[in-house]
């Protein structure tokens, strides 16, 4: 009998009534001081594509983490506010109890779904050449933050800084990246690959200060086939943060298939401390 993918079981909902889920926080994924968002966004887009109501794949979505989620259950609302023709609108919340057994949001995200026409297309943001994932060393495994060890991530450019000095001097990352174990890939495994990625802050500053992500975003250019089509191998990603001001800083990111088809691009907002 084949075992169940780590991210499959973070991702297994439960339906309570039609647009209301029921899950659980996953040992596999824990970050610091909770889920790493990657896997909360994963949840997130779960619960939309679980709805009997919904229309067509995937186009965007933005996740805000207005809290960390604890160890334990919590309830996942979608609710479609708007159908049009050929594009769906969500409204999704993640809820957890609290010591007075109240609901707590700790995440709330929008989603936009749509049925796409086969028409002009054009990439213009080309694949980076790059060694292929042979020749980049993998990350060795990490202990204390299990979520890193559901990645197999093989860095080209932009790795961790050896010294914390704070002489750091660009914050553009380029990885090869995949599911450890490998997954065929999805949108929901895609969505919470586009959230690897370290602070940007502690590349461009060498300074290993609190961060993290208060909204991420992300839009889906492929389609399911052409997921299906990458299967279980490795993505491109890259990364670069724009903008550090006032304890917030911004990051762009790409995700390209070994194929060099752009499958996914995202934006996050993140705050650190000093």
């Amino acid at each position: 009998m084949t075992s169940l993918h780590p991210l499959d079981k973070a991702l297994a909902l439960e339906s309570v009534t039609p647009g209301q889920y029921r899950g659980h926080t996953s040992p596999g994924y824990w970050n610091m001081v909770g889920p790493y968002g990657g896997a909360t966004a994963a949840t997130a887009l779960r619960a939309v594509l679980l709805h009997p109501q919904l229309l067509g794949e995937p186009l965007s979505l933005t996740v805000n983490f207005a809290a960390a989620l604890t160890a334990g259950p919590f309830t996942v609302q979608a609710e479609p506010v708007r159908t049009n023709r050929s594009t769906q609108h969500w409204s999704v919340s993640i809820l957890q109890t609290d010591a007075q057994d109240q609901p707590v949001v700790t995440t709330t995200a929008t989603a936009v779904t749509a049925v796409r026409r086969d028409t002009w297309s054009l990439g213009d943001a080309p694949m980076p050449a790059v060694p292929p994932p042979a020749q980049c060393p993998r990350i060795a495994l990490r202990t204390g933050v299990e979520w890193l060890n559901r990645y197999e991530m093989r860095p080209v450019t932009g790795t961790l800084p050896e010294q914390w000095d704070g002489q750091g001097d660009s914050s553009l990352s380029q990885l090869w990246m995949r599911d450890e174990p490998t997954r065929t890939l999805d949108f929901c495994a895609l969505a919470a690959l586009a959230d690897v990625f370290f602070p940007r802050v502690w590349l461009r500053r060498a300074v290993r200060v609190p961060a993290g992500t208060v909204s991420l975003t992300v839009y889906f250019h492929a389609n399911s086939a052409e997921l299906a089509a990458t299967g279980s191998g490795y993505l491109l990603g890259q990364a670069r943060g724009q903008e550090f001001r006032n304890g917030f800083f911004d990051q762009a990111a790409q995700l390209w298939n070994e194929a060099g088809a752009m499958l996914a691009t995202s934006h996050q907002i993140v705050y650190f401390k000093e």
